[in-house]
C-alpha cells in the first residue's frame, strides 16, 4: 500500500463520558495522524509512575496532539508524539481543581488487527515523558508524574488506500 487515510478513536473514552477522534494519512511506511481527547471522568493520574493518585485525581479535558509513525513490520507501527494536555487536578480531600496545562511526548507501539478490509481494532501502550510542572492546594503541593505508561484500544476506518 503507498497510501491511505484513517479515522480512528480511543473508544474507552466514550464510556467515561469523554471523547476522542483522529484522523491520519500514510504515505508508504510513515503516518502522520492528529487527534483531540477529552477524557470526560477517566483518572489518568493512576497511569503516572510515582503517581500521588490517593490524594489527586487528574483529567484530561479538551487536548490536541500531533503523532508520527513508522510501521516496523506488516501491521506494527512505532510511533512518537506530541500532546499539549490541560489537566483538571482535583485535591480528593477538599474536591478543589486547577488547570495544569503539560506538553507531553513519547513512544507508542500499536498493531492494526483489521477484521474485513476497512475496519480495524489497534491495541498499544504509550510511554508519555514530560517536564517537571506541578500546582498548589494551599500548603500542598501537587507533582504531575514524569512519566505514565498507559494501554491503548483504539477502533479504526480506513477510509481511502492507494497502491
Amino acid at each position: 500500500m503507498k497510501q491511505a487515510i484513517e479515522i480512528e478513536s480511543l473508544v474507552p473514552m466514550f464510556f467515561t463520558g469523554g471523547y476522542h477522534a483522529a484522523i491520519g494519512y500514510r504515505y508508504k511506511k510513515f503516518r502522520l495522524r492528529v487527534s483531540i481527547i477529552n477524557g470526560g471522568t477517566y483518572n489518568a493520574e493512576t497511569a503516572g509512575i510515582n503517581n500521588d493518585s490517593k490524594n489527586f485525581k487528574r483529567y484530561y479535558t479538551t487536548s490536541p496532539g500531533v503523532f508520527f509513525g513508522y510501521n516496523l513490520w506488516k501491521n506494527l507501527e512505532l510511533y512518537s508524539y506530541l500532546e499539549f494536555h490541560t489537566f483538571r487536578i482535583t485535591q480528593v480531600s477538599s474536591g478543589l481543581q486547577q488547570d495544569l496545562k503539560s506538553t507531553d511526548t513519547g513512544l507508542g507501539l500499536s498493531y492494526q488487527f483489521f477484521i474485513g478490509r476497512v475496519f480495524y481494532i489497534q491495541p498499544g501502550v504509550h510511554l508519555y515523558v514530560r517536564a517537571n510542572n506541578s500546582v498548589n492546594f494551599g500548603e500542598i503541593e501537587y507533582k504531575i508524574p514524569k512519566q505514565d505508561v498507559s494501554p491503548v484500544v483504539r477502533l479504526g476506518f480506513r477510509l481511502w488506500k492507494k497502491y
